[in-house]
């Protein structure tokens, strides 16, 4: 018996099945821990966006961050798979079991693997059979292991995807209200423009919800922070970017008496405690440290916002106060932003567009270019 071969095979099994158990039905905390899957997603995350910044072409590099997810999803279950399908099979090497053969082939390594791998994938071709009753019993504890694992990948991609779908749901929403490349000096304009800024405090709290539903799907399935949203322009980081852009000018405060200004403070601060929650924890599960960031924000910009806004009935408090209660509230989430951005190869938002441009809802590509309505 090979008793170094017995207990690796074993250390490769326990670690694997408590790493999917872990990633798929454990409910998790906010922790790294020298789990597979971290490991996975650590050294292979960087490995790939390390390509992927040396690719040239856009269209090139967009389809590889988009494939990216799905690619690194099916590979761990590949992993998985293999891991604990070596696993049994130096289990049985080890132990040194004897087989049947129906092709007269030698006891080798290669020919336990391939019966682990037959035993794993319920296969059942029978040309490689155990003789002991040792032998017989791993087999189907294997075939188990096999069956339970496809099983359960089978109800876990389902649920990943559901979560992906009403994700999307609410980016896509934002649309009308802030842009198809949102900015927060346009959801502000957009309601003041038609005079129902109080409308604004409903639509912070579907955030503040979508914040949460965020944050408890990436802390159960981190891999979805990898899917990218189906349009240009659009992704999980933006929406939430430009949320927090626009609550931080909410705080700023608004001048004259208004109906709407309680309220409007009052979710805003609720929203921002959320969606902030957000990024710390999804910046510290992938390991993406904060950057330091002056760069989305420039005097300039800053005082077009408030002249903009001005211009359609919304005039932001200046004084030194708001200004400096601006920067602070800004510095809580714009580092956090920043690291995860360029981790992920995301473009933030700008605080107001820089030109006027459709909509995606007013673009077809069967009228060759942009429909206006």
């Amino acid at each position: 018996m090979h008793v170094v071969a017995v207990i690796v095979g074993v250390l490769f099994v326990l670690i694997t099945l408590n790493d999917a158990f872990q990633t798929i039905i454990l409910p998790k905390t906010v922790t790294r821990g020298l789990r597979l899957t971290d490991f996975f997603y650590t050294i292979v995350g960087k490995f790939y966006f390390g390509l992927v910044r040396h690719v040239r072409r856009k269209h090139l590099r967009q389809s590889l961050l988009v494939a990216y997810g799905p690619f690194s999803l099916l590979t761990l279950i590949g992993l998985w798979a293999l891991l604990l399908m070596l696993g049994f099979a130096f289990v049985l090497w080890g132990s040194s079991l004897p087989f049947h053969d129906a092709m007269g082939g030698e006891e080798t390594f290669p020919t336990y693997l391939y019966f682990s791998g037959v035993t794993f994938l319920t296969l059942g071709y029978g040309d490689v059979t155990a003789m002991t009753s040792t032998g017989r019993t791993l087999a189907v504890m294997e075939a188990g292991t096999g069956f339970g694992f496809l099983a359960l990948v089978i109800g876990y991609i389902p649920v990943l995807y559901n979560a992906f779908s009403r994700r999307e749901i609410s980016i896509v929403l934002l649309d009308s209200k802030a842009g198809s490349n949102p900015t927060s000096c346009e959801l502000l304009r957009r309601h003041s423009e038609a005079g129902c800024m109080e409308m604004v405090t409903p639509l912070l709290a579907r955030f503040e919800e979508w914040s949460a539903q965020l944050l408890e799907s990436y802390l159960s399935y981190p891999v979805l922070a990898f899917y990218r949203s189906q349009h240009d322009h659009q992704s999980w980081l933006c929406t939430i970017t430009a949320i927090l852009d626009t609550c931080a000018l909410i705080d700023m405060g608004f001048a004259g008496p208004n109906t709407w200004d309680c309220q409007i403070q009052f979710q805003s601060k609720a929203t921002f405690a959320m969606a902030r929650h957000v990024i710390v924890d999804i910046a510290y599960l992938l390991d993406s440290a904060p950057i330091p960031d002056t760069s989305r924000l420039s005097e300039d910009r800053f005082q077009f916002i408030v002249h903009d806004l001005k211009q359609h009935g919304l005039y932001l408090d200046t004084s030194p106060e708001a200004v400096e209660r601006f920067r602070r509230t800004r510095e809580l989430y714009e580092p956090y932003v920043a690291g995860l951005a360029d981790y992920l190869m995301l473009m933030l938002p700008e605080w107001a567009p820089t030109e006027r441009v459709p909509d995606n809802w007013q673009t077809s590509a069967w009228d060759g270019g942009v429909k206006h309505f």
